[in-house]
C-alpha cells in the first residue's frame, strides 16, 4: 500500500480504519496496474492518469467512489448529483464491505470510464473513453 495511503487510513479512528484497510486491499489486489496517491486529500487509483476509484471520509462513514459509476448500471451504487458520470456507496463498518460487489464494480470501472484526466482541456466536458 502507498505509504501517504497508509498513513491516511491510519489517521481514522478505529472502524474507519477497519473499513479503509479493507477496501485499500481489495482495490490493490484487483488493480496491481492502477497508480495510487493521495488526490484532494484522499486515497485514489489512476489508470493511465485517469482516476478510476477512491474514498473518503465523511462523517456518516466512509465513502468509496467510482469517477465512472454511474455508467455502472449498478443498484448498489448511489449516482453523484450534477453533470459528472460518478456514483459512491457508503460504508459505516468493514463487514459492510462485499468483497464479490467491490470486485465486480472494479472490473466494470476498468471498462467503462469517462475521461476526467483531459475534463479541463475540455471546458467540462466529459468524453466516454474506448477501454478494451
Amino acid at each position: 500500500m502507498n505509504e501517504e495511503v497508509r498513513a491516511f487510513n491510519d489517521q481514522q479512528s478505529p472502524s474507519e480504519k477497519e473499513v479503509c484497510d479493507k477496501l485499500a486491499s481489495i482495490i490493490n489486489s484487483q488493480m496491481p496496474e492502477a497508480e495510487n496517491k493521495i488526490w484532494h486529500r484522499h486515497p485514489v487509483w489512476f489508470l493511465e492518469g485517469n482516476p478510476i476509484v477512491g474514498y473518503s471520509k465523511l462523517k456518516a462513514g466512509i465513502r468509496l467512489m467510482f469517477w465512472s459509476g454511474a455508467s455502472f448500471d449498478e443498484p448498489g451504487l448511489k449516482p453523484g448529483t450534477g453533470k459528472f458520470k460518478d456514483a459512491s456507496h457508503l460504508y459505516s463498518e468493514a463487514n459492510q464491505v462485499d468483497p464479490q460487489e467491490l470486485e465486480r464494480w472494479i472490473s466494470k470501472s476498468k471498462t467503462i470510464q469517462w475521461d476526467y484526466k483531459n475534463i479541463y482541456k475540455r471546458k467540462g466536458e466529459l468524453v466516454r473513453l474506448e477501454v478494451s
